[in-house]
């Protein structure tokens, strides 16, 4: 049995970055600490955080207040301040919220006055004439420009915060899963299946996709809180050919998501989605190719010249959902020991985007809450 400082259990972009928050801080406190990221695969990252749009999102569309709304606006300025000092690739390319008939044109100013309460002043009206001469290629009837917008490339990201982690005394652990964990005593006891017991002082569960299953696990807290997990996959396609747009374009967003959108990578490929896919198994991340249909008209709404047989099945994601399709969109949920009754337990629950942009500043937010 093994006595560590703190575990992080899951080693997407959000276990990562607590990592070397977890671990920096606790340099403050001992000259060695020991910091364990456990991760069921073989690498970092290879679910929902290597499985998404790569974007980094301005703040825009969450309710005032909520976890994701603050979350996100302070974790979109930390992130950029990280990027470049680290100079890790990005772009600040900006997009387009698109409207393309009347009664969109109205959702538009409702979308900005609740960017406004989210502290993201910076979204610009702009004619139908104004965004075609930015983007000649779009269809719209107005829309909004958010130029706080941006890609970034996660494996790059990922592996900077993996690289402080481990500066700071973290060490990730892969093929390693939690089958079992018994809190007793101010102590955590997590059973794994490779047989070892390692006891930690402090355990956060950053496992995403899995994150409700596991807190199922911990015995002796209270679970009365812990949602049942719901998995909503995207699906994503690829064009075929050279992009005609500079920048993102959104369309109006929709109760699941933000629409079939269009983004761009660091190396200039297009790619369109994410749909709307309920599912119960989370494992299958195959792409359908007669999905592709679907997208034709999503996309036509706002690029009509977008040619036949130009998109190609690109790849799946899960979102972590805490809600089923027929209920609203839940908040980020973080449970510590306000909730589940053990001193030293952080669990992270449906973080779904903007997962990505908010990382450093959840991972702040933890070690607000443990230490």
């Amino acid at each position: 049995m093994e006595q560590v400082d703190a575990v992080v259990i899951g080693a997407g972009v959000v276990g990562l970055a607590v990592a070397r928050a977890v671990a920096l801080e606790l340099r403050n406190h001992t000259d060695s600490p020991s910091v364990y990221v456990l991760e069921r695969e073989g690498s970092i990252g290879t679910q929902t955080s290597s499985r998404n749009s790569e974007v980094i999102h301005a703040g825009i569309y969450y309710p005032h207040g909520s976890l994701k709304a603050q979350l996100c606006v302070r974790g979109r300025e930390l992130l950029y301040e990280y990027l470049i000092e680290r100079d890790l690739p990005f772009n600040r390319l900006g997009k387009l919220i698109v409207a393309v008939n009347s009664e969109q044109d109205q959702m538009l100013a409702g979308i900005k006055a609740r960017a406004e309460k989210n502290g993201v002043m910076d979204l610009e009206f702009l004619t139908q004439r104004q965004a075609q001469s930015l983007e000649p290629e779009l269809y719209c009837t107005s829309a909004l420009l958010s130029p706080s917008t941006g890609i970034l490339d996660t494996h790059s990201y990922m592996l900077s915060l993996q690289g402080d982690a481990e500066n700071a005394g973290a060490f990730v652990v892969f093929h390693t899963e939690v089958v079992k964990a018994e809190c007793s005593g101010g102590n955590i006891s997590l059973h794994t299946n490779t047989g070892d017991v390692i006891d930690a002082k402090r355990v956060i569960n950053c496992a995403g996709v899995s994150a409700p299953l596991l807190a199922k696990l911990f015995e002796g807290a209270d679970q009365a809180q812990i949602p049942k997990a719901h998995y909503c996959k995207g699906n994503y396609f690829l064009l075929q050919g050279k992009s005609p747009f500079k920048r993102l374009i959104y369309p109006v967003p929709e109760a699941a998501g933000l629409g079939v959108h269009l983004t761009l990578d660091l190396g200039g490929q297009v790619k369109f989605g994410p749909d709307v896919q309920w599912v119960e198994d989370p494992s299958d991340l195959s792409v359908e190719p007669s999905r592709g249909e679907l997208f034709y008209g999503a996309v036509r709404s706002y690029w009509p010249s977008l040619p036949d047989h130009a998109l190609i099945p690109g790849y799946a994601g899960i979102r972590p959902k805490i809600n089923s399709e027929d209920e609203k969109s839940e908040d980020f949920k973080i449970l510590d020991k306000e909730t589940h009754k053990v001193p030293g337990l952080i669990h992270l629950l449906g973080i779904e985007s903007p997962g990505i942009t908010s990382s450093l500043a959840i991972a702040q937010e933890v070690v607000k809450r443990l230490f």
